[in-house]
């Protein structure tokens, strides 16, 4: 049998008040010359992101608050939201900070990281096992 009700054992869990803070997902590439980085973040505009380097972390953050307000002859509702999240990537040795490079389009935040000149062409070595 189902109800309606709230059942107090989940009420009173603590994982029934903890919000499930979810990262977006993120596609790498690579390439001879940069890394290609796509962050899935719909429903943000341009604006929502802070975006910085500190001590070789490529940090991303977005929030977003949205209220809604409708009123009648007898009664006013309003509404609220609040989005946010934040990752860090930890930036490898061969790029070049000066010239990462962001663009948010269609719900996807894409970036260009250029490698250093002596990491491009970069072939791995293969190494002998005696």
């Amino acid at each position: 049998m189902t109800s309606d009700f709230l059942d107090t054992n989940d009420f009173f869990n603590d994982q029934f008040w903890s919000r499930k803070i979810e990262e977006p997902a993120l596609n790498i590439k690579e390439s001879n010359d940069e890394y290609q980085i796509e962050l899935a973040a719909p429903g943000y505009s341009k604006k929502d992101f802070e975006v910085n380097i500190d001590n070789g972390c490529l940090n991303i953050s977005a929030k977003k608050t949205d209220t809604k307000e409708e009123k009648g002859e007898t009664y006013s509702r309003k509404e609220f939201s609040y989005d946010s999240f934040q990752r860090s990537l930890q930036l490898p040795e061969s790029v070049i900070d000066e010239k990462i490079k962001a663009k948010y389009e269609n719900g996807i935040l894409k970036f260009n990281l250029a490698k250093k000149e002596e990491f491009k062409n970069n072939k791995p070595k293969s190494i002998e096992i005696s």
